[in-house]
């Protein structure tokens, strides 16, 4: 049997790799071959799904204990047959040479309309790591809901048609355990709040 702490170099060797679809998302059919813990080796194909990383951020308002949330339609929900209308933090993709603290403040005005000056790093989370590649940065700032600055709403251009949806700390919580929110960064964003409630408070 193999050391557990083998090296991953010395456990997985890519063979191959090539494009099956390249349009929003790239997808790619994946070779390698890995030696499991009996010291055996196996050769796998995997259909690996890249669309690039992304940002996503917690909004909320020490002064009353609310959170700001988006409302939009989401296609895998709909193609899954569930509710696609979709209660979640605000997020979107971080574009090439970006940093993820810049996407969040930029979504954060485009999809809210509200200008964040400063966003506090929470965790880096992969969402569904046996197939995405996506690696989501999750943040989270105060606002104040009376300085709103942008109509918010989404991108025109990119078909965005975005609710916007201001809710207590603990009516959202609740909303879990309903089932009326399912998005997983949301759900994480809420949880890390509830742990957190003192720092924000004093925020």
């Amino acid at each position: 049997m193999i050391d557990i702490d083998t090296s991953e170099t010395e456990r997985v060797r890519l063979v191959s790799r090539r494009t099956l679809w390249k349009g929003f998302v790239h997808l790619e059919m994946m070779t390698f071959e890995q030696r499991l813990r009996d010291g055996s080796v196996v050769t796998v194909d995997r259909e690996v799904h890249d669309h690039g990383s992304a940002a996503a951020i917690l909004l909320h308002d020490a002064a009353d204990d609310t959170v700001v949330l988006v409302r939009q339609f989401r296609f895998g929900a709909f193609a899954n047959g569930d509710p696609a209308y979709m209660l979640e933090i605000p997020a979107g993709l971080v574009d090439h040479g970006e940093e993820p603290a810049d996407a969040v403040v930029r979504e954060t005005m485009e999809e809210t309309g509200f200008s964040i000056e400063k966003a506090r790093y929470i965790c880096e989370v992969h969402a569904s790591p046996g197939a995405l590649t996506e690696k989501l940065s999750l943040f989270v700032a105060t606002i104040d809901a009376g300085k709103k600055v942008g109509l918010g709403g989404g991108l025109e251009g990119e078909a965005e048609d975005i609710e916007i949806v201001t809710i207590g700390l603990d009516a959202a919580y609740l909303l879990i355990g309903t089932g009326e929110i399912t998005d997983a960064k949301t759900i994480i964003a809420l949880q890390w709040a509830m742990l957190h409630r003192a720092e924000l408070a004093a925020a």
